[in-house]
């Protein structure tokens, strides 16, 4: 009698903890827990007039401080999505949100989304280091697979997520009802095993030597992680 196949054990597993760190301290970036009495206003006024950065999203734009602050309110009293605000240390100001989300620990899935860089952080160190510090401390912590998830049609998110590492694995069609269209959901993901070499590739490319005085990037961190 023939055996069916079955996936391998998964030995010595320990369910990792829920999100929890208020900051998360980077070289160019402070991810903040998300509070709107420190963070609405920069963000609001960084994104003022730049109505298209919500095109992919499932909200906004914000019609004025006060609805964005209400929607801000209500995301910080998640724990699943768990936001954080990010804080360039140029600047010191807040240029983005990003957050952990699909919060799985019993199966060591993690996702890192709602993500919202505003012009003013798009392309730097800080954006790109934002979201590397967010895969670090879910590896760190203990989860097997960090996802990434994006509308196929949404181009920036597509090729930013195989600039991190992470992994093409399919489209999911007619996934959600976004603002009453159709998406098509891209989905991506780092396994636990892969990250070592991409870890590798990640810290290369935050390294102070591979900036000039300028502050342009040597290699580009496509470069870096394709060979992992």
């Amino acid at each position: 009698m023939s055996k069916r196949p079955v996936g391998p054990v998964v030995a010595d597993f320990t369910a990792p903890s829920a999100p929890g760190p208020g900051r998360i301290e980077g070289r160019f970036v402070t991810l903040e827990r998300l509070d709107p009495a420190r963070h609405v206003e920069d963000l609001f006024a960084a994104n003022r007039d730049q109505d298209w950065v919500w095109d992919y999203m499932p909200y906004g734009p914000f019609a004025d401080l006060a609805v964005y602050r209400d929607w801000q309110a209500a995301m910080a009293a998640k724990a699943d999505p768990f936001f954080y605000a990010l804080r360039d240390k140029a600047s010191g100001r807040i240029g983005g949100l990003a957050s952990y989300l699909r919060i799985d620990p019993a199966n060591g899935v993690i996702e890192i989304g709602h993500i919202e860089i505003a012009p003013v952080l798009q392309q730097t160190p800080a954006a790109t280091e934002a979201i590397s510090l967010m895969i670090r401390w879910a590896f760190d912590a203990g989860y097997r697979r960090v996802e990434w998830k994006c509308n196929a049609l949404n181009e920036p998110s597509c090729r930013a997520a195989l600039r991190y590492g992470f992994v093409f694995e399919g489209i999911f069609r007619q996934h959600m009802i976004v603002k009453g269209r159709n998406r098509d959901s891209a989905w991506y993901a780092i396994l636990d095993r892969d990250w070592p070499d991409l870890a590798r590739a990640h810290a290369a490319w935050l390294s102070p030597d591979n900036f000039d005085a300028e502050g342009r990037q040597r290699k580009s961190l496509s470069e870096l992680t394709a060979p992992a």
